[in-house]
């Protein structure tokens, strides 16, 4: 290794989590690469329009005022901050370098240190009629009004969980579309008893009353304890299906109502993205919330690998949080290069901490609200697609649980659920919920992920 590689640090992922990272970083005299596949940095939460605009109507300013916070601290720092957008990582190549592709090829990174900043993706959930043009999922909708300035659909409606359900119907109507309702499936009851955890971010809070205020000043039906059953339709979306859940959010079929829409959100939930900290053999563990989740120490470190992994990707707690662990990451190895003494690491650390520590408390109220139920599961028909790569049917699972299996790898091996080019980013969230309900608890493992992490076209070989 040379002592250029030595010293170079790499983070992968220019959301709220790297960019804070290698601003921090910089702030301390070191220099810093981030790798990013979007044309811009931000993430999917920050990135703002991908073409220029005059208008952002349909964006609340406390949005806008975080998007130009993040690139505020990006070009406070920039002279230290390599940034590589629209490149891919394939996976690691060797002990200590990253392989990766972008339009010119294939290309190596090295790297003396690693923070990954990976993210997450959305949760799939089948239902019947859930592959149907038109049925998207609820951060896809949101992206598409954010980075794309396009209305997803002309009359929507809303289906899922959590704060991101009224967020994104105020911003669809201010777009103009037409928000028909809006269906939460936990109660609102549950959400009161959040009420003291809520307070501990009072600006959040009120700027979620501020919306649901919103809502029903324009008419916007928004019903908790709902969800969605079915969607309709030929070659496009037509209609969907929605019914109030029970407490296990299974729905109550004979009271479903049928609602005209030509395009819906779904959102039931994130799950972190490790498939890069998983190439890299770090230890994880399975959580509810999040899904597989790195095994870190306080400074989001892991102890297998020496690397860093902040934001989403180590379990889902929203942007502010990816910016506090970004920064905490920063610091610990802005200490580990000598750059800042014990004293200033604790100094600046604590406060960092006890900003995320709130940040958590808050989080954790709306985890509790939005708990996944196991009804959600029975969504599925027996002929419901519930792995798109491989067209894999939800009665194939049960015929192989029924026979015996009792872990993920032989569910792969007995249905292909998992083995097409998403690598199960789509279905192995739900193969794993249907294990559990099974009673499938102890050593049912994980979908691992291969190299490439994507596929490389043969033009990139040549």
């Amino acid at each position: 290794m040379t002592s250029q590689t030595h010293d170079q640090v790499v983070i992968v992922g220019g959301g709220p989590a790297g960019t804070a990272a290698a601003a921090e970083l910089a702030r301390h005299g070191l220099k810093s690469v981030i790798i990013d596949e979007a044309p811009k940095l931000g993430g999917v939460i920050y990135r703002g329009p991908l073409r220029q605009t005059d208008s952002l109507p349909h964006l609340d300013d406390n949005l806008k005022r975080a998007m130009t916070a993040l690139q505020t601290r990006y070009q406070a720092h920039s002279d230290s901050i390599e940034v590589k957008t629209q490149t891919r990582v394939l996976g690691p190549e060797g002990s200590n370098q990253l392989l990766l592709s972008d339009n010119s090829g294939l290309s190596r990174q090295p790297y003396g240190h690693l923070i990954l900043a990976t993210g997450c993706h959305e949760r799939s959930v089948p239902f019947p009629g859930w592959q149907l043009p038109g049925v998207m999922l609820l951060g896809g909708v949101q992206l598409q009004l954010k980075s794309g300035l396009v209305r997803p659909g002309q009359r929507m409606a809303l289906v899922g969980t959590g704060p991101l359900l009224p967020l994104v119907a105020c911003q669809l109507h201010k777009a103009g579309v037409d928000v028909v309702g809006v269906y939460e499936a936990s109660p609102f009851a549950k959400l009161a008893k959040e009420a003291v955890a809520l307070l501990n971010k009072p600006k959040l809070t009120l700027s979620g009353m501020s919306m649901m205020s919103y809502l029903k000043k324009h008419k916007i039906p928004f019903k908790y304890g709902w969800g969605i059953v079915s969607a309709q339709g030929n070659e496009q979306l037509k209609s969907i299906q929605v019914a109030p859940y029970d407490s296990q959010w299974r729905p109550q079929r004979d009271l479903a109502v049928n609602v005209e829409v030509d395009a819906i959100g779904v959102g039931y939930g994130f799950v972190a993205r490790t498939q890069l900290a998983m190439l890299l053999g770090l230890e994880h563990n399975y959580t509810k919330v999040s899904g597989y989740v790195p095994a870190l120490d306080e400074w989001h470190q892991s102890q297998n690998h020496a690397a860093f992994v902040v934001g989403d990707s180590n379990g889902l707690l929203g942007a502010d949080a990816a910016i506090c662990e970004g920064q905490l990451a920063a610091l610990r190895l802005a200490w580990q290069c000598g750059k800042i003494t014990e004293s200033q690491l604790f100094s600046r650390a604590t406060k960092v901490k006890n900003k995320l520590a709130r940040i958590k408390k808050f989080r954790f109220g709306f985890d509790r609200f939005s708990d996944r139920q196991p009804g959600l599961l029975s969504l599925a028909a027996p002929e419901t697609v519930v792995c798109r790569c491989e067209q894999v049917r939800r009665e194939q699972l049960d015929e192989a649980i029924a026979q015996g299996v009792k872990d993920i790898t032989s569910l792969k091996m007995r249905t292909r659920i998992g083995m097409g080019d998403c690598q199960g980013k789509t279905c192995s969230s739900y193969a794993l919920d249907y294990l559990h309900e099974a009673g499938l608890t102890e050593n049912i493992g994980v979908i691992k992920p291969r190299f490439p992490l994507d596929p490389i076209p043969f033009t990139l070989m040549e």
